[in-house]
């Protein structure tokens, strides 16, 4: 930590320092792991973490453990925990064929999601946008929809705070 002190000190951004080490508990660990170390100092302070792992430090050395597989399981963690988002977890009925077609809607409305965010929404701030945030500030929206016989028209308020990226979206999508 003393080291990623410094290294914040210093520079005045977000410092990461990374260490290996093996390490056995007194009572509950048969012999000994390996942890691999964070010491991450930021603007508000120490952020140490710390993971065991049973891979080698040939496997996969400390830095890369940490940052590629470590944090990669974590994101997908976060995508699973983002099905949630789309009503997943609103598998109430008596029948087990209504709760199947409702998880079956909400698969699909995450695939719709995930395409959305690679397709419509690359290269706007919105690119890693959860879920969450999409179907709130993207889709459940206020708008004049007028239906002619040759179009649909969705009139938005002019003080639309993403109006940008609803446009940068539709037009990806129209390509």
């Amino acid at each position: 930590m003393q080291q990623a002190h410094v290294l914040h000190q210093t520079t005045g951004k977000a410092a990461r320092v990374f260490t290996g080490f093996d390490y056995q508990t007194r009572k509950s660990w048969s012999r000994a792991r390996r942890v691999v170390a964070k010491a991450e100092y930021l603007d508000k302070g120490e952020n140490p973490r710390f993971v065991v792992t049973s891979l080698t430090p040939d496997q996969w050395p400390d830095q890369a453990l940490y940052e590629k597989f470590y944090c990669a399981r974590g994101e997908m963690e976060n995508r699973i925990k983002e099905q949630m988002c789309l009503f997943a977890d609103r598998l109430s009925t008596d029948e087990m064929k209504g709760n199947q077609l409702r998880l079956y809607f909400s698969a699909l409305a995450y695939t719709l999601m995930e395409a959305l965010r690679r397709l419509a929404l690359k290269g706007t701030e919105w690119a890693q946008a959860q879920v969450d945030t999409i179907r709130l500030k993207l889709f459940k929206i206020g708008a004049i929809v007028r239906i002619s016989v040759r179009r649909i028209t969705l009139q938005l308020s002019s003080t639309y705070p993403w109006k940008d990226i609803f446009q940068h979206a539709f037009q990806a999508l129209r390509c």
